[in-house]
């Protein structure tokens, strides 16, 4: 039975990770810091529900505290990590910018860290679309430079991947980034988009719209991207013997075991059609309050998914509306409204 140790499994894409892998037989050991960014009770509930397998334990603890983190790991002896701790969020990171370095690079780096001394299979970490920053030709390929991110969130996510493929080339450490898009589903956070609106709309508050509708997104059901996560654990990047060794479209580093590979829907919705099939699954019209675009944000993206395909055979393709559908289902019942 593999090990796996994933970081973050108390937050909404983790626990999705580690609910498919003891579906499938692995263990899997949890690291999460319980932070109180949002509802502290909704990451207890999701880690009881882990806990109830006899193949899942878990430690709370901060990614910061190196001595901790490199005890949990050197116990428990993965064959693979998953890290998927982060502080997240793009708007906050205007507020609390220090957490983000704190978090995202220092924690990241004790993650590294304790796969090189541990010389684990595979190294797979969480980078985000946020790293394309003001690219806007689409959809975005892993093969293209993004160097002009807009947030410290997305500027550490950015350092990671810097960071990762040099531990990659130094010490042979096969590590795959994947960079998701707009995650959504059943156990989503309280402050992305879907959890807000519905929120807002049972209650009868307004909700906000940025760049006055203006925006597109490709939306990913938590699902299908923690399926591709789960193919990609299969699929560790080898070390090139050159660069013409590369197949075209593949963000294989030449000079490490080292790949890129975006997760998304391959489909950009624009946000005023998102509100609409949130009212439509509600039946209720929304209150809507046109805004300005907030500092940092992007009017669009959207994920080109080849290399995903070609690598593990899989495509996330959940419609919206299936997703929405999901997601409502799942609040009404947790917060009986």
């Amino acid at each position: 039975m593999k090990r796996i140790l994933i970081t973050g499994t108390a937050g909404f894409i983790g626990f999705h990770l580690s609910k498919l892998l003891l579906a499938e037989g692995f263990r899997v050991h949890g690291y999460d810091g319980m932070t109180d960014y949002y509802d502290v009770t909704l990451k207890q509930r999701r880690h009881a529900m882990l806990l109830q397998s006899n193949a899942f334990s878990a430690t709370e603890g901060m990614l910061e505290d190196e001595a901790k983190f490199w005890s949990v790991a050197q116990d428990f002896k993965p064959d693979v990590i998953v890290h998927l701790a982060a502080q997240a969020g793009v708007r906050y990171s205007l507020e609390n910018p220090r957490a983000y370095l704190d978090s995202n690079v220092i924690g990241t780096f004790n993650v590294m860290e304790a796969a090189r001394k541990l010389e684990v299979e595979h190294l797979l970490m969480a980078s985000t679309s946020s790293v394309y920053g003001a690219n806007d030709e689409m959809p975005f390929q892993e093969t293209e430079k993004a160097d002009t991110q807009l947030t410290i969130y997305a500027a550490t996510k950015k350092a990671n991947e810097s960071m990762a493929h040099a531990y990659a080339h130094l010490w042979t450490l096969p590590t795959t980034m994947f960079r998701f898009f707009t995650v959504y589903g059943p156990w989503g956070r309280p402050d992305l988009a879907l959890f807000k609106f519905v929120d807002a709309i049972l209650d009868g508050r307004p909700i906000d719209i940025y760049n006055h509708g203006d925006m597109y997104r490709d939306f990913t059901y938590v699902d299908d991207l923690v399926r591709g996560i789960r193919l990609l654990i299969d699929t560790p990047p080898e070390r090139p013997a050159s660069a013409d060794d590369i197949k075209a479209g593949d963000s294989l580093s030449p000079v490490a075991p080292y790949r890129i590979v975006n997760i998304g829907n391959s489909n950009k919705v624009r946000l005023l059609d998102f509100v609409d099939a949130i009212e439509d699954e509600l039946g209720v019209k929304a209150q809507r309050n046109y805004m300005d675009i907030q500092p940092g944000d992007v009017p669009a993206t959207w994920a080109n998914a080849e290399l995903l395909k070609s690598l593990t055979g899989y495509r996330p393709q959940t419609d919206i509306k299936d997703g929405i559908r999901d997601f409502v289902t799942w609040f009404r019942d947790y917060y009986d409204k």
